[in-house]
Parts: C-alpha cells; sequence; structure tokens
C-alpha cells in the first residue's frame, strides 16, 4: 500500500511540474495523467483515429501530448488546421523521422518521407509537373481505360456462376496494375502476365510492405524498446528495402538497356521520362532518386484508392437509393451503348457527390503526419520546434459540429462543391505545401472504375444485412471485412460486356 502511495505521490508531482511549465509557457492543454517513461502512448487503442478523437472531444481540439519521447501535438478543427496549414505551413512541412522512413524511405529522401528542403521541392516538381500533371495523365488515358475494361471482364466472369463476386482484391489489383503500367509499362495480375516470376517476386514485395507499413514501431517512441523487442521488426524493414530495391533496380536496368538496343527514346512511361532526365543530369536524377519516386507511387496510390473504391461501393449497396440516382444519371448522360471514359466525369456531379462523401466518412488518410522545423504559434499557444503535428482529418469530417447527420450517407451535401475539398471541413487529399500531389489521377480512377461497374452491372447484397462498415487496422482505413457483393449485368449492357 505504501508502495502504491509512493508511486501515485511521484505521477502527481510530475503531473503538476509538467502542467506548470506547460502554463508558464503558454503551451497547449495535455490529457492526465502524463505517465512517467511512457507519457501518453498508455492512451492509445486501434484504430488510433478514433482514440484521438474521443481525447479531441473530452479534452479539446488542439492538445499536446507526449508519445515516449516524442512530443505530439493533436488538432482535429477545421480552424486549427488551417492554421497549421496556411499562416504556419513552412513551419510544419517536415515528416518526423520515424524508422520506416529510414529504410523504406531511402534514408528520408523520398518525396513521402524529405524534410522540405530543395530535395524535396524539386521531387514535388518532378511528380506534379512531370509524372502526374493534367497532359501527362492525359497521354496516359488508355492504360486506365484498358485496366478498366479488364476489370469489369474479371467481375462478370467471377459472377457467372451465383453472382457473387469479392471486391476487395479485385479493387487493390486494378490499382496495383494502372501504376505498374504507368510506371514501367507491365502488368502483374491477372491472365496475361507474361513474367510469372517476376510477377510471384512483385507480390511478395507488396504484400510485405502492407504488413510492415501497418506494424506499429514502439522504438519510434521509445527509443530503448529496440533492444528489448523492436529488434525483428527492423531486421524485417532492411529485408524488405533490400527486395524492393533489388527489383526497381532489374526494371530500370531493363529499361536502360532497351534505350540502347533500340536507340529510342520514347516517353511512354515513368521510368522512360524519368531515364530521359537523367542522361541531362546524371548526378541529381540518379537511380536511387527514380526508385524513391517508383516506390512512393506505388505505396501512395493502391491501398489508399482501392480502399475508397470499396468504401464507396459498400456505401452505395447500404444505401439503394444513392446508387439508383447514380444508375439514372449515367444512363441519362452516357447511355448504354458505349462504356464511360475520363472526358465523362465532370458531366456525372452525382457520383462525384458519392466519391466526396465516401471521402468524408472514411478519407483515405485519416491521420496526416507533419513535424515542425521551428517554433510557431497554434491557437494561441507556444509549440516548440521538433514537435509532430498529428491532423485527425477523420474526426474533422465526422464531427456533427462541421456536419449535419455525420453518420448519415448522405452525397447531396456536396451538390454544388466542383472539387474534392470543401475549405478546411473536407480535405482527404491534405491542404498546403505537401497536399498529394495524385489528387487529380485517384479522382480520375476511382471515379472511372466505379462509374462503369455502376453503369454495367446491378448491385445488391449477398443477404438481408447490410455490409459491415466496421474498420480495419491500419493507416489507410481498410474494411475490417473485405466486400463481398451480388451483381448481374444490366439489361442491353450484357452484350457490351461479353465483347469486352
Amino acid at each position: 500500500m505504501d508502495t502504491l502511495y509512493v508511486i501515485l505521490s511521484i505521477i502527481a508531482i510530475i503531473w503538476i511540474t509538467q502542467n506548470a511549465l506547460r502554463k508558464e509557457r503558454n503551451q497547449p492543454p495535455s490529457p492526465f495523467p502524463c505517465v512517467p517513461i511512457v507519457g501518453h502512448l498508455y492512451l492509445i487503442k486501434s484504430p488510433l483515429y478514433r482514440a484521438l478523437g474521443k481525447l479531441s472531444k473530452r479534452h479539446g481540439p488542439v492538445l499536446m501530448l507526449q508519445f515516449g519521447t516524442r512530443r505530439a501535438l493533436l488538432v482535429s478543427s477545421p480552424a486549427a488546421v488551417e492554421e497549421c496549414l496556411t499562416t504556419n505551413d513552412v513551419a510544419f512541412a517536415n515528416r518526423p523521422h520515424l524508422l520506416a522512413g529510414k529504410h523504406l524511405g531511402y534514408d528520408y529522401t523520398t518525396l513521402s518521407w524529405s524534410s522540405y528542403n530543395d530535395h524535396w521541392r524539386n521531387l514535388r516538381r518532378i511528380a506534379s509537373y512531370e509524372l502526374l500533371s493534367a497532359h501527362r495523365l492525359q497521354t496516359l488515358n488508355s492504360i486506365r481505360a484498358e485496366e478498366v475494361c479488364l476489370l469489369v471482364k474479371k467481375v462478370y466472369q467471377r459472377a457467372g456462376t451465383d453472382g457473387t463476386v469479392e471486391m476487395k482484391s479485385m479493387f487493390f489489383e486494378l490499382m496495383l496494375n494502372v501504376l505498374m503500367m504507368m510506371i514501367a509499362g507491365k502488368r502483374y495480375y491477372g491472365d496475361s502476365v507474361a513474367e510469372v516470376d517476376e510477377a510471384r517476386r512483385f507480390k511478395e514485395i507488396v504484400e510485405e510492405t502492407f504488413v510492415l507499413m501497418e506494424t506499429t514501431n514502439v522504438s519510434d517512441y521509445l527509443p530503448w524498446w529496440k533492444w528489448i523487442g523492436g529488434r525483428s521488426l527492423e531486421k524485417k524493414m532492411v529485408s524488405l528495402k533490400g527486395k524492393r530495391n533489388e527489383f526497381m533496380q532489374g526494371l530500370l536496368d531493363e529499361h536502360k538497356r532497351k534505350l540502347v538496343e533500340h536507340k529510342e527514346k520514347k516517353q511512354q512511361n515513368f521510368i522512360e521520362i524519368l531515364l530521359m532526365m537523367q542522361e541531362t543530369e546524371p548526378e541529381y536524377y540518379n537511380d536511387d532518386v527514380i526508385k524513391g519516386l517508383m516506390q512512393v507511387l506505388l505505396s501512395a496510390g493502391t491501398d489508399t484508392s482501392s480502399g475508397t473504391m470499396e468504401w464507396m461501393l459498400s456505401h452505395l449497396l447500404n444505401n439503394p437509393e444513392a446508387l439508383k440516382k447514380a444508375h439514372a444519371e449515367i444512363d441519362r448522360y452516357v447511355g448504354d451503348n458505349r462504356l464511360i471514359n475520363e472526358s465523362d466525369l465532370p458531366n456525372l456531379p452525382y457520383l462525384r457527390c458519392i466519391i466526396n462523401e465516401t471521402m468524408r466518412i472514411n478519407p483515405p488518410g485519416p491521420l496526416v503526419f507533419h513535424e515542425s522545423a521551428k517554433d510557431c504559434i497554434v491557437g494561441g499557444y507556444y509549440i516548440p520546434s521538433g514537435t509532430m503535428l498529428l491532423m485527425n482529418l477523420w474526426a474533422m469530417h465526422n464531427d456533427p459540429k462541421n456536419w449535419e447527420d455525420p453518420k448519415k450517407f448522405k452525397p447531396e451535401r456536396f451538390v454544388g462543391l466542383e472539387g474534392s475539398r470543401d475549405g478546411y471541413k473536407l480535405m482527404p487529399f491534405g491542404a498546403g505545401r505537401r497536399r498529394c500531389p495524385a489528387e487529380n489521377m485517384a479522382m480520375r480512377m476511382v471515379g472511372l472504375a466505379l462509374g462503369t461497374l455502376i453503369q454495367c452491372f446491378e448491385w445488391e447484397t449477398t443477404s438481408d444485412e447490410m455490409i459491415d462498415m466496421t474498420e480495419g487496422k491500419g493507416l489507410t482505413m481498410p474494411k475490417a471485412k473485405p466486400l463481398v457483393a451480388k451483381c448481374r449485368p444490366r439489361g442491353k449492357m450484357a452484350k457490351l460486356i461479353s465483347q469486352l
């Protein structure tokens, strides 16, 4: 009993001291207690964005947390996020140095992990203007159209028996094929895979990457943990780094050989574009820079877009009236004698409303991580340099203060909104300097793929029960249970689909 009294007394003294210092420095409020050594890590549960959302609801939209040795600023209101990404955009333009960035981000030099500096600005320029510009995306339009046609064909074939189709893997494979075709001109999933062994290696790397990225690395917050139980995770990251590097280098070397053999300076995919840059500035556009860009596009573009598609179709199955409206809009504008193409998307406003409402309820990146490079002020509070910034987009997107009936799927709330942002209340692709450069491509792919599936098939649940909308583990908000649905071709579309 005496020991317990001493421990509680020590905790109380530490809290009183920390609270006094925080008030003296005018730092944000902090939940009690902040336990010695672990800080507020004891409050963390999965999914993280929900646990942090509860903290904000209880203590306020601007909080200072202590995750082991790391200080973290948690913001969960549009006003606070806007202040971080406008007034303090440069101050918060860095990323925290986590172990994944060291081993899977080429020692913090890739677009996702690099600090805000000249190197990052050049990578951003390449991604925005050379690889993901509207012009470049338009030149690669046929790749995305072909892959969506293959998706429709696959759904049609698998639904041929009892009409039941598992969609999670289909969406994921669609995005991987689209991105690898755009990056390297190769498809690794489906019946038309030419290099089977290479495809197998690629699939293993992809699966291993997402397993590791979903694993919380405790030593990022408690450095001494790696000497107790964190070494195995780091060893797995080092091993994966070697596999990814070897695979990407093989693709680069293959394209280099083709350029020498054929003496053709084609620019039909991203690798060819980047190799042209390497010829003019070999020291800067070295192989590691190119491989880093390739890996960022793959990692950031697959799970997020495929997850949004799965959530979107799940919401439509649970809200058949919205599905009927989408059918009617597509029938009215596109008809049933051809498939949707990307140029149709601006003329399908309700489809865009469905996408926005899906990303409001289930943002592809529910938590956005930045880090302060210098001292600044947020919400009137002093924020020291080196503070990790956590912006809880999920909490803002689902806050009744920002949205009427936030739990209700209501696409109509976005009628009249042109883009995918509504101030700082809705920002599924982030904002500020580090806003996602692939937003245009993601919106095209999600709109084209789901629009085509809506156009081609009648969809329904596999039973009288609604689709389970429970969220699984991971930073990109996956569904806990993969979506399984029933479908059948719609009217005249059956003949068109059978000819694909």
